[in-house]
């Protein structure tokens, strides 16, 4: 295998040492942990290794994606890169996980489904295995980074030819700029089968939050304790595709609540079915900032929880706020173009 580059700026527990080492044992490793002294990264296997401190920062971290920026939106081009990510308290490691992976995708880099191993304080964020599994919380940790190393290892998707796209939206057609742009968008996407579900009002209720055990039962049973459109069509219709496009205005530098429903309720699916080989991209637009609040919060939901592969450059985002004003964007059908092109080249398995 090529050499494995591993990013672990900074002082670091024992515990991330121990965790990091299982993930990376026997492999070729280059270590990179200055900010002024980082190779080239283009086309390389990259493991993210960051030991947080009590606020959540390590600065040296952040400093080397700075420097990485500068280089361009291409200098992370060709990379795919999982993470582990230590917290000496209870907080910070999703939102910093989401930070990094949202960071480095702009700059070309991909992530295969369930990129991250977390460890908070006295791992507690690994209790639920345990209903699973008769090992220690310790036990537990090094097995998630066996687990993060194979699926690292082994990760080598190749381009589907003429892809199923499910594209999920809850706007109106006649006002929003976000549907407007994706029509933009699927104009260059005559190769692909396209599958539309409008998420209307009345049509899904939210996740009741089941046991473990119950969910397991509906799940079963392809049904969900709910039923209705999002077992009878939306949930088949994922497994049908072979990638996911959400359609996202911002609403408060978030998802709408009918789309954060659908994530809710795909979990009955994801009991039974993972979703390594189903890739994820977004259209996102706002009315005057937050669109990255928006791609951070797909990311944590459907890459690193709901194990959906993450492309690189996974969204388009634009501003626009009075209906229609996304036509009068500066290069926005190059750029609808562009990103069509991406998805062609980037739906894989």
């Amino acid at each position: 295998m090529n050499k494995i580059y591993l990013i672990m700026p900074g002082e670091i527990s024992y515990r991330l040492s121990k965790m990091v080492e299982t993930a990376v044992k026997g492999l070729d490793i280059y270590l990179v942990n200055d900010p002024s002294n980082i190779p080239d990264l283009r086309n390389r296997k990259i493991v993210f290794a960051l030991q947080l401190d009590d606020l959540g920062y390590n600065i040296l971290a952040f400093q080397i994606m700075s420097r990485l920026f500068k280089r361009g939106k291409d200098a992370l081009h060709g990379s795919s890169a999982v993470m582990i990510i230590d917290s000496p308290n209870d907080l910070y490691t999703k939102g910093v996980a989401q930070d990094i992976i949202f960071k480095a995708n702009l700059m070309g880099c991909r992530f295969p489904g369930h990129p991250l191993v977390e460890a908070i304080e006295d791992l507690k964020n690994l209790r639920t295995w345990q209903k699973q599994l008769d090992l220690s919380l310790h036990e537990i940790s090094m097995d998630l980074c066996k687990e993060l190393r194979k699926n690292f290892i082994n990760d080598n998707p190749k381009v589907i030819v003429n892809p199923r796209i499910l594209v999920l939206h809850a706007s109106s057609h006649k006002t929003s700029n976000t549907l407007m742009l994706w029509n933009m968008i699927k104009e260059h996407l005559g190769k692909c089968t396209i599958e539309e579900y409008h998420v209307e009002n009345g049509t899904i209720v939210d996740c009741k939050g089941c046991s473990f055990t119950a969910c397991m039962h509906y799940s079963k049973r392809k049904s969900c304790f709910y039923g209705g459109i999002i077992t009878k069509e939306i949930l088949p219709a994922i497994e049908r595709a072979d990638a996911l496009m959400w359609i996202c205005p911002n609403y408060n530098d978030a998802l709408s609540a009918k789309l954060a429903a659908v994530i809710n309720r795909m979990t009955v699916l994801y009991r039974r079915t993972k979703f390594y080989n189903k890739t994820l991209f977004g259209v996102i637009v706002s009315g005057n900032s937050g669109s990255d609040s928006v791609a951070k919060q797909l990311i944590g939901a459907l890459n690193i929880n709901k194990s959906f592969r993450l492309p690189p450059y996974f969204s388009i985002m634009a501003i626009a706020n009075d209906p229609g004003e996304i036509m009068k964007t500066e290069d926005i059908e190059k750029k609808a173009k562009e990103f069509a092109e991406n998805i062609i080249s980037e739906i894989k398995a």
